[in-house]
């Protein structure tokens, strides 16, 4: 029975493989040599082994398995990233995506050199290229148009793919791990300089206390004041002397002197204090204890009632209904001043301050029940699949490559993803995800991938090294590693790209899910994922016209 689980062919023995793959892979993942881990690669070369052995697995299934993984990574990767793809691409998108049609043409030139120098057949480089760079589309064009053009295909480009995807991975990571040596990056450092320099925008916003002295404010009210200066920022409460302090709304009547309690984005709100007056000393927890004598409480309340996803802070009209006033939402553990443009999402935990009764009437508005956020949202999951799937099957056609280019099943799901976990409220689709839900997801994504590249990779891996594959071996490590190591240092000194943006775009210069991984397990932030999504629809486009270009121009 035991060898049947092993060798064998039945459902059984396809699970027990792939179980025992990721969890010895995960298992040695968490070794450390030298103060630096593997992670989740090592799932990648326990396949290897156990196919080697012959533990082998049905090839259609591997194939299942391994796209199905790739699809649950890169989705959960895209619905991550998303709320913050678009602002970055409106940033240095552009310097992104150059650097990595920098690492894209690099390691052309590095591919047709090895080439000219070493006599090797430019199809056969073609596939170690598609290995080197673990670019399974690139591979598919190749082979494609090898078999379009000339009527037959040739084994040498999948064996080279093969034989440099395992060192395509650790060579990848090697070089990242010899760049933050190189530039000595301590990435908490990194990242503490950068939320001091405002590159990490947090949107946690500041909660000021100003005495009105500009005379032009004089009898203006709240919404006035808001139209002249034109700035993100709510004013919460007004204390009058003598008196006790009122929750504002839009026709709060401000007068010369009086103290003002506002939240508002700090980038606005150097502004926002030399127009109203003067910064005092009063914080938060002062006013909250002046509101002790009047019936005003702060609460936090939670978005869990569908229909208010998607729709518009102010759309809800909240101060005229319920006299109550939001001063800030916060999102994924990040605090957003509550504009009225702001769209609301379910798991937005919205501060409201009012009476008790009028709180409890906004909590019936929005739901405030914890055990519906708990509740999967599977439908616009698979959806977002569905779609993702059928956009990576459209066909490109460009004008001189006889084949059509494709996004894929990797890039497609990406694209969708990205999308809907920005624009999909408007829609009226749930994309909300608890966070531990998001990175099960991703991670069983990722292992069941590498696990199944292993196996498919296992069987013909030492064959083909002993017959003189060793040379390919090579010859995908220097494709890998020389242009990461070129653009890299270009990235950081000529571009002046942080640490994590600089390692999310080399990774997705690659396409590799599995050096993405590996980066983000090791960052506090989302800075490298964000990067890698930046420039990975691109870099996928431009990897497959480059596998096809390449054999055309080898034969």
């Amino acid at each position: 029975m035991f060898s049947e689980l092993l060798f064998g062919s039945s459902t059984a023995h396809i699970i027990f493989i792939l179980a025992a793959t990721i969890a010895l892979g995960t298992l040695l993942g968490k070794v450390k040599i030298g103060g630096i881990s593997l992670g989740v690669t090592w799932i990648l070369f326990v396949g290897i082994a156990l196919g080697h052995f012959g533990m082998g697995i049905d090839p259609q299934v591997l194939g299942f398995v391994k796209e199905f993984g790739l699809i649950l990574f890169i989705y959960s990767v895209g619905m991550q990233v998303g709320p913050g793809f678009f602002s970055s691409l409106k940033q240095n998108g552009l310097k992104l995506n150059a650097l990595s049609i920098g690492v894209i043409l690099v390691g052309i030139l590095v591919t047709c050199l090895i080439s000219m120098i070493s006599g090797t057949s430019l199809v056969s480089l073609t596939g170690v290229m598609a290995g080197a760079v673990t670019n399974t589309p690139a591979l598919g064009s190749a082979q494609q148009t090898y078999l379009d053009t000339m009527g037959s295909s040739e084994p040498s480009i999948a064996l080279g793919y093969a034989v440099a995807y395992p060192l395509g991975v650790i060579g990848l990571i090697l070089a990242l791990i010899v760049l933050r040596r190189v530039f000595r990056v301590d990435p908490v450092q990194e990242d503490e300089r950068l939320h001091k320099e405002h590159v990490i925008e947090t949107h946690d916003p500041d909660r000021i206390t100003v005495e009105i002295t500009n005379p032009q404010l004089d009898g203006k009210r709240v919404w006035e004041v808001a139209r002249l200066l034109n700035r993100n920022f709510v004013v919460s409460r007004v204390l009058k002397a003598g008196a006790e302090p009122i929750l504002a709304d839009a026709q709060t009547v401000i007068g010369l002197h009086d103290k003002v309690f506002f939240v508002s984005d700090p980038r606005d709100t150097e502004a926002v204090v030399a127009f109203l007056g003067r910064q005092i000393e009063m914080p938060q927890e002062a006013w909250d204890e002046e509101s002790k004598n009047t019936e005003l409480v702060s609460r936090r309340i939670l978005v869990t009632r569908p229909s208010i996803n998607g729709k518009q802070l102010g759309a809800l009209q909240l101060r005229n209904h319920f006299k109550v006033n939001v001063t800030r939402v916060n999102r994924s553990g990040l605090d957003l001043v509550a504009s009225p443009s702001l769209e609301l999402l379910l798991g937005d935990r919205l501060t409201v301050v009012g009476t008790e009764s009028s709180i409890n009437d906004v909590a019936g508005l929005l739901g405030n029940s914890q055990k519906r956020l708990r509740e999967p949202n599977i439908i616009p999951m698979f959806i977002g699949i569905l779609l993702g799937v059928l956009v990576g099957m459209i066909p490109f056609h460009i004008s001189g490559i006889p084949l059509p280019v494709k996004l894929g099943l990797a890039g497609g799901p990406l694209i969708v993803a990205i999308l809907l976990s920005r624009f999909g409220a408007r829609f009226h689709l749930v994309t909300y995800t608890t966070i531990s839900a998001s990175l099960m997801l991703r991670e069983i994504g990722i292992s069941l991938f590498l696990a199944a590249v292993g196996l498919s990779a296992g069987p013909e891996f030492v064959s083909t090294l002993t017959g003189g594959g060793y040379v390919w071996v090579f010859y995908g490590f220097l494709i890998t590693v020389i242009p990461i190591l070129i653009m890299g240092i270009v990235g950081r000194l000529v571009f002046k790209f942080n640490y994590f943006a600089l390692m999310g775009t080399l990774s997705g210069s690659m396409t590799n899910p599995i050096a993405l991984s590996f980066i983000t397990s090791n960052s506090p932030n989302d800075i490298p994922a964000v990067s890698y999504s930046t420039v990975y629809p691109l870099t996928m486009f431009l990897r497959v016209v480059s596998a096809q270009i390449l054999i055309l121009a080898a034969i």
